[in-house]
């Protein structure tokens, strides 16, 4: 196994491409950015799968400038079939799945395809970590109250166990030995039980259960699905497009952007006063009913995402949590840096890597 070497990140967005160069040295465990850069795509078209080869090039491009050989790729996972945590290497069966949509049609779908390529071109090794259908649940959790629905497991998983694994480290605590409830906050939400490095409950940070956020919908009253469901002139794609775009903050007050928000609440705006703090409200409801999950003996509370920037969020859910437990703050998405960190973990040998197979 090679002990030094460059590790490079993919990760597309809907709109944009991020892509980073990590240095690697195995025996002093050191990992440093080297290179990191977001290139926006202004005339994409078609479908995701028609982007491929637009943004292969991009990607192909930023490679060759930086003139850097990676020894091993790390590409953002996408909705698959539930996995445990944890890195797959990418192949076939991951490809198929990817390329016919299978589990979903989002952006990051593209990013093992391209990463498969690149890793052709390099003869290197291509990987995804803790994918958003990361699924650890307990038998218990899985149980809704209606038979033939399932409850699902759709989360920020890789920036929540990145972000945990960081402040477990800094507070010289076992990650596999210890209970956390952490929430990411974000453009979607995902409050989590994490019981030994297990994400044994989550609320589905999509289309599902849990609190509103910047722009989706969170939990709904059963009757107002229905009227929504009954509508004659609602169809399945705008009731969707509804409750995971154009909810939350952004329903009510007219911006998912949380600076915008705040602004409102300083100028005296009573209603985003009161849509924020239902949010607040909302998500540390979430948080103690993760708590309930692991009987309420808790080694702490991480507030993390993009949302854990404000100090408005962090003080509003803490002074309604802190009875629970310490209440500890990482803010930030994290992304490139979490993969980085799998891509290290892999080439150390401390973390298995996992095959891919179909359903």
């Amino acid at each position: 196994m090679i002990n030094r070497g460059h590790i490079l990140i993919i990760n597309p967005g809907s709109t944009s491409t991020k892509l980073a160069f990590y240095s690697f040295d195995v025996e002093t465990d050191q990992l440093d950015i080297v290179n990191e850069t977001q290139i926006a795509h202004s005339h994409l078209g078609g479908t995701i799968h028609e982007q491929i080869e637009t943004r292969y090039k991009v990607v192909e491009q930023y490679v060759k400038s930086a003139d850097i050989h990676p020894h091993i790729i790390m590409t953002r996972g996408a909705p698959l079939r539930p996995l445990s945590g944890g890195s797959y290497q990418v192949n076939d069966h991951m490809l198929e799945d990817l390329r016919t949509n299978k589990y979903s049609k989002h952006a990051s779908n593209l990013a093992a395809l391209i990463g498969d390529k690149i890793g052709k071109d390099y003869q290197s090794p291509v990987y995804i970590s803790d994918p958003i259908t990361s699924d650890e649940f307990e038998p218990i959790a899985r149980i809704s109250g209606v038979p033939g629905i399932e409850r699902k497991s759709r989360s920020h998983a890789l920036n929540i166990k990145s972000s945990l694994r960081k402040l477990c480290l800094r507070l010289n605590k076992n990650y596999t030995e210890s209970s956390w409830v952490v929430c990411h906050m974000g453009g979607g939400i995902s409050v989590a039980a994490l019981r030994n490095g297990q994400m044994i409950d989550v609320n589905d940070a999509l289309l599902g259960m849990g609190p509103f956020s910047p722009e989706r919908a969170g939990a709904l009253p059963t009757s107002g699905i229905l009227d929504l469901v009954f509508d004659e002139n609602t169809d399945r794609s705008s009731i969707e497009n509804l409750l995971s775009k154009e909810s939350g903050l952004k329903g009510y007050l007219g911006t998912a952007d949380l600076q915008q928000v705040e602004k409102k609440i300083q100028r005296g705006d009573s209603e985003a006063e009161l849509v924020f703090e239902a949010m607040v409200y909302q998500i540390s409801k979430e948080i103690a009913a993760m708590a309930s999950v692991l009987t309420f003996d808790l080694d702490g509370i991480l507030l993390t995402g993009g949302m854990a920037h404000s100090q408005l969020v962090c003080t509003s859910i803490t002074t309604r949590v802190q009875a629970l437990t310490k209440v500890y703050i990482e803010p930030g998405e994290n992304e490139m840096e979490a993969l980085a960190q799998a891509g290290l973990r892999i080439l150390a040998g401390t973390e298995s890597v996992r095959q891919y197979t179909q359903e």
